[in-house]
């Protein structure tokens, strides 16, 4: 605590910024007085799972638009010992997805809270409709042949050999 302060922390990767992310971000911001979030580097992130689609500055901006977080930073660890000790942290907040990854943060006296993202929008998931949609119109383009191209007969539409 500083001077009576609760300095809460959240982070993420934030990319396709969405409804999700917005809860998780509020309900950090409810569990104290000074919300810092971190917005994890592209680097970091192409470490344990794809790349994000928005590159990491444009992220960053995105969540500084925000008027619910006090503080916005880069994180390039997963490992958040250092800066819960260099920014008093009092209390950590990641989806649910890490369930039990933090807990080491409890011996450093940090309350850790996995927020419940449930089975609602997520980035993965909004990337995986997009893809599945594009591949839906292909197919279908690569279905409909047309008969024809202006001046141009195909082996089907030629009569004359």
């Amino acid at each position: 605590m500083l001077k009576d302060k609760i300095i809460v922390y959240t982070s993420g990767t934030f990319d396709m910024f969405h409804f999700n992310h917005l809860r998780m971000i509020n309900y950090a911001r409810s569990l104290g007085d000074i919300l810092i979030v971190g917005v994890s580097t592209d680097e970091l992130v192409a470490s344990y799972k794809e790349a994000p689609i928005i590159p990491f500055e444009e992220r960053l901006h995105i969540i500084e638009a925000l008027k619910t977080p006090d503080i916005v930073i880069p994180q390039r660890t997963l490992d958040h010992t250092e800066i819960v000790k260099k920014l008093n942290i009092d209390a950590f907040v990641v989806g649910d997805d890490w369930f039990g990854k933090y807990d080491y943060l409890k011996e450093l006296e940090v309350e850790v809270f996995y927020f419940p993202y449930g089975s609602g929008v997520s980035s993965s998931s909004i990337k995986k409709t997009i893809h599945d949609s594009y591949e839906n119109s292909l197919q279908k383009e690569r279905k409909a042949k047309p008969a024809s191209v202006k001046g141009f007969k195909t082996k089907e539409t030629n009569t004359e050999n």
